[in-house]
């Protein structure tokens, strides 16, 4: 199958266009012919080797966290899918590779596409979608009536966790640029933060979580927004020690990730609130319950741009490069 591949980290090559061998189809796995892949920030930290301390792939590998298409096999103990059903997926970290004509996932970690949503539209899901479900309904525990800060609403993220927290019936806050704000809005925001022209540390206060998907600055100045006994949840590191735990990662690299946000855990206990990384995990049970939202008109798409299947390289850069409004999608058929 033609696939884009990474063979080395930091490649200035980028991503390399060839053939690699067919999937390996296991009794739990569905078999997808990949009809569109999202593209995500995830997939350009993989490629320049960031997490390879917790991911230690193996390579060459194919990249690619995000898929929508249609099955065509089966395994022996497969019960929830058959050929032809058209399906969406977040693969399993190990097994990662939707840069690529065809893919094979656990059932578990599949759910059946949105029937309102084309192929594209529902790639630009599974990874943001099961981001903002586990940071805000699981880490964050939010409820009705609690205050939510999103950094950066305009982003993959930041656009479905506006839409989930308003569902939920939080307040919400998030910063954006001048040209984004009535994008925002319109997803629900409640308090537009224009980042270019005002500080938000300034302007929110008690807030009960806050989504961080910024650098390190922006990290710990998210600190002086929330109330006591509120959740700092970071997508955008650093790692912290329950990371290493749930990967199953050896006690040196548990330590390392300790050292590594040791200064953040310090600051955010010294305000009595709670910090954590999210590396967010493939599920299916989740999805479908996203499905079900966005079948109902609660959640939908938003999409930056398509690009065909030969300029993967290009749409990973303009990831890269943080310029995107909502998604990115490669269309692969």
């Amino acid at each position: 199958m033609k696939a884009f591949v990474v063979d080395r980290y930091k490649s200035k090559a980028g991503l390399r266009f060839g053939d690699m061998p067919n999937p390996e189809l296991r009794d739990d796995d569905v078999m997808v012919q990949v009809c569109a892949a999202g593209v995500n920030p995830l997939d350009a930290k993989i490629r320049n080797g960031e997490f390879k301390l917790v991911l230690p792939y193996r390579l060459p590998l194919v990249l690619g966290n995000d898929v929508a298409g249609i099955v065509v096999r089966v395994g022996s103990k497969v019960r929830r899918f058959k050929a032809g059903d058209e399906v969406y997926a977040r693969p399993h970290q190990d097994r990662i590779g939707t840069f690529a004509e065809f893919i094979a996932m656990n059932e578990g970690d599949v759910a059946m596409k949105p029937k309102a949503l084309t192929m594209e539209e529902a790639a630009s899901i599974p990874l943001v979608g099961l981001t903002a479900w586990q940071a805000l309904i699981e880490r964050g525990e939010l409820k009705k009536g609690q205050k939510l800060f999103v950094q950066a609403g305009s982003g993959g993220v930041g656009t479905l966790a506006i839409q989930l927290a308003k569902h939920v019936g939080a307040t919400v806050a998030t910063t954006t640029s001048t040209g984004n704000i009535e994008l925002v809005k319109n997803l629900g925001a409640d308090v537009v933060i224009d980042y270019k022209k005002q500080d938000f540390e300034s302007l929110l206060h008690d807030y009960d979580v806050v989504l961080n998907s910024q650098d390190k600055a922006t990290l710990e100045k998210s600190l002086k927004v929330l109330k006591q006994g509120g959740k700092l949840v970071s997508i955008s590191g650093p790692p912290d020690p329950r990371l290493a735990r749930e990967q199953g990662s050896s006690w040196m690299i548990e330590q390392a990730l300790r050292m590594l946000s040791s200064r953040i855990r310090r600051k955010a206990k010294s305000r009595s609130v709670n910090y954590s990384f999210l590396f967010m995990r493939a599920n299916g049970a989740q999805l479908s319950e996203i499905t079900s939202l966005i079948d109902a008109g609660i959640i939908r798409p938003v999409m930056d741009r398509i690009f065909p299947f030969a300029s993967t390289n290009e749409a990973v850069a303009y990831v890269e490069a943080g310029r995107a409004k909502g998604k990115l999608v490669v269309k692969v058929r």
